[in-house]
C-alpha cells in the first residue's frame, strides 16, 4: 500500500527550515555584515613603523618626483650639469657601442649600452647634486648635523647636546665605531664644549671608544664635505646587539639642549629632502 504524505501543517518542510531556521538568520546576517564590510572597503596595511604601507608604484612615482625636484635645484646652481650628463652618457654608451661593432654585434649591445649610459649620467648627477648641496651649506649653522643626519647605516644622531650663544654646537653621533662628537663652529670654543661633552659621556658609556672630531678647513680638522666620509670609515668596534644596549644607557643624557637648524641653505630657505636622497645614493 502507498505509504499516505504527512498532513500536519504544523511539520517545518525542508526549505522553511533553511528560510525562517535560526541557522539561515545566523547566515543571512553573516552575509550582510560581510557585504558591509565589503562596502565599507578594508583597512589600509600598517607597516613596522605604525604608518600606512605605499604602494610599490607610488614609491616609485614619489622617487621620480623627488629625484626631478632634486634635479632642477641641481640645475640652478649648476648650470654645466645637463651638459656633463649628456657628455658621460654618449662617451659610456658609445664605448660599448664601439666594442660590440668590433665583436660584430652592434645591435646586440645596443640596449647594454643604453643603459650603461644613463648609469653613468645618474651617477654624474648624484655627485654634482652633492657638491652643490655641501656648497649651499658650508659655514652656516647646523650644516654638520645636516650631513651626519643624512649618512647611511645606523647612525643615532643628537643634534645640538651642548652649544653656546655665537651658534658654536656639538652633535653626538651613536654607531658601530662607538661615540663620535662632531664639533662645528669656532675651534677655540667648540674643542671645550667637546672636552666637557665627553667626560660627560665617558661616565654612561664606560670603555666604550669615544671620538671627537671638528668639522672646518684647518690642519687637524675635517671639511665638511669629506664628514660622512670619515665618519663611516672609522673603525667599527662595537655589535649591532652592543649599540642598541648603549642606546639605552645613553637616554639618561637626555636629547638636544639647543636648537639647530635642520637644513641650513643660505636666504634662509629649507634644505629639500630630495637632496638628502639624491645624496644618500
Amino acid at each position: 500500500m502507498a505509504r499516505s504524505k504527512p498532513t500536519d501543517s504544523t511539520a517545518p518542510s525542508g526549505r522553511g527550515k533553511a528560510a525562517t531556521g535560526p541557522g539561515s538568520r545566523g547566515r543571512t546576517t553573516g552575509g550582510a555584515t560581510a557585504a558591509g564590510a565589503a562596502g565599507k572597503g578594508k583597512a589600509p596595511k600598517v607597516g613596522a613603523d605604525g604608518q600606512p604601507k605605499v604602494g610599490r608604484l607610488k614609491k616609485i612615482g614619489n622617487q621620480a618626483r623627488m629625484v626631478k625636484q632634486a634635479y632642477s635645484l641641481t640645475r640652478k646652481n649648476d648650470p654645466k650639469l645637463p651638459w656633463l650628463m649628456l657628455i658621460a652618457f654618449v662617451v659610456v654608451a658609445g664605448v660599448v657601442e664601439l666594442l660590440a661593432i668590433l665583436f660584430g654585434a652592434p645591435f646586440l649591445l645596443l640596449p647594454l649600452a643604453v643603459v650603461l649610459g644613463v648609469m653613468a649620467a645618474m651617477i654624474v648627477f648624484g655627485r654634482r647634486a652633492q657638491g652643490s648641496a655641501y656648497r649651499q651649506v658650508e659655514g652656516q649653522p647646523g650644516a654638520a648635523a645636516w650631513v651626519l643626519e643624512g649618512m647611511r647605516g645606523d647612525w643615532r644622531v643628537t643634534a645640538g647636546v651642548a652649544g653656546t650663544t655665537q651658534l658654536d654646537s656639538v652633535h653626538r653621533v651613536l654607531g658601530r665605531p662607538g661615540i663620535i662628537l662632531v664639533g662645528e663652529g669656532s675651534a677655540a670654543r667648540v674643542r671645550s664644549l667637546i672636552a666637557q661633552e665627553k667626560k660627560k659621556v665617558a661616565r654612561v658609556v664606560g670603555d666604550t671608544p669615544i671620538y671627537d672630531v671638528l668639522v672646518g678647513d684647518e690642519e687637524g680638522q675635517v671639511p665638511l664635505r669629506k664628514l660622512s666620509t670619515h665618519v663611516m670609515k672609522l673603525p667599527r668596534n662595537l655589535s649591532a646587539a652592543e649599540v642598541n644596549s648603549l642606546g639605552r644607557r645613553m637616554s639618561a643624557l637626555g636629547g638636544p639642549r639647543m636648537p639647530v637648524p635642520g637644513g641650513p641653505l643660505p636666504g634662509g630657505r629649507q634644505m629639500s629632502v630630495s637632496a638628502r636622497q639624491v645624496r644618500r645614493r
